[in-house]
């Protein structure tokens, strides 16, 4: 009796606990989106509640007048181009590294993972001098390169530990049977980490499409800014139109929503695996 009521009792404390972080998590996306609908002036009678009028006005100036579709497809570009990228490469990192058994593979390994303690941000000058040297300073096509390099470090790391987790016996049937380490890859190592590519991608895609520091540094090009570098032209000396730029963020929020909603059931399977072993 005391354990079920004890049971209970931490049921419940979880509940309250989620369903109070739940607020904390939504409040401000709700902030954003209401006043999203608000004019200029109205946003300061009460930020934290639906307008008494309803004012579409922002979304159709942002859409007609500004360069706001030009500065999503150039993140959009930027962003599926890098994660592509990123899972491809990190997954077939990740099988070779399982399978190269030796001291060389282990160097390899925290050599990638050296990575994650060094922010790519301390190199901003030395990669500038590069892009130009390039010739891609001023394109989006700067960015992808640099965005690779962030992404693969921790996409290593949480893709070898998950094909390893892979029992040998499914690849070592599929030498039986005559495959090569490229069937093996694509048949049997892509369709079971899933979750972790999902993982990947999402953990990859917030800091790929919100940002600004790179794009800032690289890009002076009208038609070649991202989506965050072109709402700072919003952003004037003396006042700023806030109705505007929440309309903007709001529109820039929708693929990154979209895309988790697409993949939570492949990414809560990729960051709970192997929780409950043992």
């Amino acid at each position: 009796m005391n354990s079920s009521i004890k049971r209970q009792n931490r049921h419940v404390t979880s509940h309250l606990l989620m369903i109070v972080w739940m607020f904390v998590v939504l409040f401000p996306l709700w902030v954003l989106v209401i006043n999203s609908f608000k004019t200029r002036l109205t946003i300061y009678d009460n930020p934290f509640w639906i307008p008494r009028k309803w004012n579409f006005q922002n979304y159709l100036t942002v859409l007609q007048d500004g360069d706001f579709l030009t500065y999503f497809k150039n993140t959009l570009f930027v962003v599926v181009i890098s994660l592509v990228i990123v899972t491809l490469v990190s997954s077939l990192a990740g099988y070779a590294l399982v399978n190269w058994k030796n001291r060389a593979s282990k160097f390899f390994y925290f050599f990638f993972i050296a990575g994650m303690m060094l922010p790519i941000k301390i190199a901003s000058i030395k990669l500038l001098e590069i892009t130009r040297n390039l010739g891609l300073l001023n394109t989006i096509y700067a960015l992808p390169p640099i965005y690779v390099a962030m992404g693969i470090p921790v996409a290593v790391f949480i893709l070898t530990s998950f094909i390893r987790e892979i029992p040998e016996e499914l690849t070592e049937a599929s030498v039986i049977d005559g495959a090569n380490s490229f069937k093996i890859y694509y048949l049997v190592i892509l369709p079971l980490i899933r979750p972790a590519l999902a993982t990947v991608a999402i953990y990859n895609l917030i800091p790929f499409w919100n940002d600004l520091w790179f794009p800032l540094i690289f890009i002076n090009e009208e038609s070649q800014k991202t989506l965050l570098l072109g709402v700072t032209r919003l952003f004037g000396q003396y006042q700023t139109d806030w109705s505007k730029v929440l309309s903007v963020l709001t529109l820039s929020a929708v693929p990154v929503l979209a895309l988790y909603l697409a993949m939570s059931q492949q990414f809560i399977k990729g960051v709970t695996a192997g929780a409950v072993k043992g």
